[in-house]
């Protein structure tokens, strides 16, 4: 693991600090699946269109997100797989210690 200077390591847990809100990770998790609209992303998780407006453009400004026009629709996707691999990962993490414990 490379050394981080002071600025990265503010910049890694600011994207922590993200990923760390529910709404936002639930968000994220599903444009994981298929690229999504704000209409289909705010079905997906059952909250209202504008609050999955405000957390997208805070996932956007993480870069976690991307944003590509399709027709008059705004359709958001991940921005390269390593944030797959990287959810992926705490899923799998999160899944294992319950499973540990017996409560997964």
């Amino acid at each position: 693991m490379p050394t981080l200077e002071g600025a990265q390591i503010a910049e890694l847990a600011e994207l922590l600090r993200l990923l760390g809100e529910p709404t936002r990770l639930r968000i994220l998790l599903a444009c994981l699946t298929e690229p999504a609209s704000v209409g289909d992303i705010a079905a997906r998780v059952n909250i209202p269109r504008s609050l999955v407006s405000h957390h997208l453009r805070m996932l956007r400004a993480g870069r976690f997100l991307r944003s590509t026009r399709n027709g008059k629709q705004i359709i958001y996707s991940p921005v390269d797989d390593r944030i797959r691999c990287i959810l992926q990962d705490l899923v799998e993490h999160v899944v294992e210690a319950a499973d540990e414990r017996g409560d997964g």
